[in-house]
């Protein structure tokens, strides 16, 4: 389909953009933690029976998971993903519509809730494609799947969809089409062929002391400093151990000892979180960390052994050569100069490629930008890119509503008429 052609099918079949705005500030300002995104699925699913386009929709699947399946004669099966969950957060932003939503988490701790990740574009982006999609059938062919997937934080959402029968359910789609947005130049949107987004690994490690009075630490075996120890090697392990051309990140998140300033606890959790795009630098870092972290242990004197526990992992997200070019043919048509066909590979991590990856079918994943276009120009201009846009998981982040949500719905529309035939 030539890109005017495309350019008018879109337009000719634009949304309700007020109804669609005003739908992204209500899940901005009702977000969900992971396995919990009850509302939002309700919400959801609702709304594509609303519609009366056709969409056969399922419910509950792997937890708050759901799909909307758009059959329109022969062709190819694409399906469209978006993620659903929010993250534990405390809202800084300022907004008119910031969430002031706590939830009692599955450690049974109660915390602030925010859509510090994007998916409230997500979710109201994948909504606003859905109808747009089904607006023009009569220009494409094929089956159209729309995904809404729970417990993408935790990276147990897709899995847990492919597990609970999800292709037993709906068909096994041809492609699977997804994308995030990001710290990047609202109206602009990012895609690479092979590596996309990195592979994550997540642990818990309990360290064992040997607890006692905060006046008589000879009488113990001080955790904490314990802690200390491994923290600051593992710093060393991406300075001192991979190669400078390779990448890797090994952060640690948090450190949990004790619960009052006079006493020596007899424990410490340290969380620490691994993003590699190796395979090979995955298995040097995961080694050295176990390593480090028993090593210390032995020379702190642990009473005994480290428990290390992996709490999370990502998948490495690969786009098809093939079907990521003919993607990116669309995106040059229809965005031109706000399309980058070489982004680099985030560094963050996503888990929506097990929708395909598990079938055996290729997938394709891009960026949208979602910050201020004055804000993101002054930042580059003076430097302060990092100072002064706030990224993924900030308290602070906050994506313009447009044009972030026009050019997501855009993008996803393109994707999917790619490979949705002409009749």
């Amino acid at each position: 389909m030539a890109s005017q052609d495309v350019t008018s099918l879109l337009r000719s079949s634009a949304v309700d953009f007020d109804f669609y705005e005003a739908l992204y500030r209500h899940f901005h300002a009702q977000p969900e933690l992971s396995l919990q995104e009850s509302q939002t699925a309700a919400k959801a699913a609702s709304l594509l029976r609303s519609l009366n386009a056709g969409y056969e929709v399922q419910t509950s699947i792997g937890g708050h998971g759901l799909v909307g399946v758009l059959k329109n004669g022969a062709g190819k099966t694409v399906l469209l993903r978006a993620d659903m969950d929010a993250l534990p957060v405390k809202e800084d932003t300022g907004l008119e519509y910031a969430s002031k939503v706590t939830m009692r988490d599955n450690d049974d701790a109660v915390k602030p809730v925010m859509h510090a990740c994007g998916h409230d574009f997500h979710v109201t982006a994948l909504l606003a494609a859905a109808e747009c999609l089904a607006k023009m059938k009569d220009s494409w062919s094929g089956t159209l799947i729309v995904l809404f997937q729970p417990n993408e934080e935790r990276a147990g959402g897709a899995q847990a969809m492919v597990d609970d029968g999800l292709y037993s359910k709906i068909p096994v789609p041809d492609i699977v089409l997804g994308q995030h947005v990001m710290p990047q130049r609202a109206g602009y949107v990012g895609c690479r062929v092979g590596n996309i987004m990195s592979e994550a690994d997540s642990f818990k490690i309990t360290l064992y002391g040997r607890g006692g009075h905060g006046s008589m630490p000879h009488r113990t075996v001080d955790p904490v400093v314990m802690a200390a120890g491994v923290v600051t090697k593992l710093q060393t392990i991406v300075s001192r151990e991979i190669d400078p051309d390779q990448f890797a990140v090994v952060t640690v998140g948090s450190i949990q000892a004790g619960h009052t300033e006079n006493i020596i606890s007899d424990r410490a959790e340290v969380r620490i979180n691994v993003r590699t795009q190796n395979h090979e630098v995955r298995n040097r870092v995961l080694a050295s960390i176990r390593r480090v972290v028993k090593g210390e242990c032995e020379a702190s004197g642990a009473t005994k052994e480290p428990l290390i526990e992996e709490t999370t992992k990502f998948p490495l997200s690969v786009n098809d050569p093939d079907m990521t070019k003919k993607v990116h043919k669309s995106f040059e048509a229809f965005f031109g100069e706000r399309f980058d066909p070489n982004t680099s590979c985030s560094t963050a991590s996503e888990d929506y490629s097990i929708l395909g990856s598990t079938q055996g079918k290729p997938c394709c994943f891009w960026f949208f930008g979602g910050t201020d276009k004055t804000t993101w120009d002054d930042a580059e201009k003076k430097g302060r890119v990092a100072e002064d846009v706030p990224v993924n998981h900030s308290p602070f982040f906050a994506p313009v509503i447009q044009p972030t949500l026009g050019t997501g719905i855009d993008a996803l529309c393109l994707a999917a008429l790619t490979f949705l035939t002409n009749p």
